[in-house]
């Protein structure tokens, strides 16, 4: 039981598990901020030239009401947080491919064999694996 547990403390604090629970508290916090936003601002704004609060167009179909203006309040939440998400990760790898760009500016030399960018000191291609 021991070993279960120190394997799962192991687990539950290691870098990425850490990164992914602070990640899905922040997007569970903008959620409620881009809710807040089509809820009190964008719907609003659209009830002006509909005559009515978006949120509360319904439809009533044998005695069921179908809130389709909710539903498309969602619809426009999801898209507006895919959006952000997409942004954010565009960025975040721009960050990543400048990194990249560094490393390969790094003096080197061709491999003879597959014609691949090597390190100077390399003493083994990485790309095919030949004795350099």
């Amino acid at each position: 039981m021991k070993k279960f547990m120190d394997e799962f403390k192991a687990f539950a604090l290691q870098g990425n598990v850490m990164s992914l629970a602070v990640g899905v508290m922040i997007g569970a916090a903008f959620q409620d901020i881009v809710s807040s936003l089509t809820d009190n601002i964008l719907s609003p704004i659209v009830g002006l030239f509909i005559g009515q609060n978006f949120n509360t167009l319904s439809l009533d179909v044998l005695g069921v009401t179908l809130y389709y203006g909710a539903f498309i309040t969602s619809i426009v939440n999801f898209i507006i947080l895919a959006f952000v998400v997409f942004l954010m990760v565009k960025s975040i790898n721009k960050v990543f491919a400048r990194k990249e760009e560094e490393k390969v500016a790094e003096p080197g030399r061709t491999c003879p064999f597959c014609m691949t960018a090597v390190h100077q000191e390399a003493t083994r291609c990485g790309a095919c694996t030949s004795t350099l």
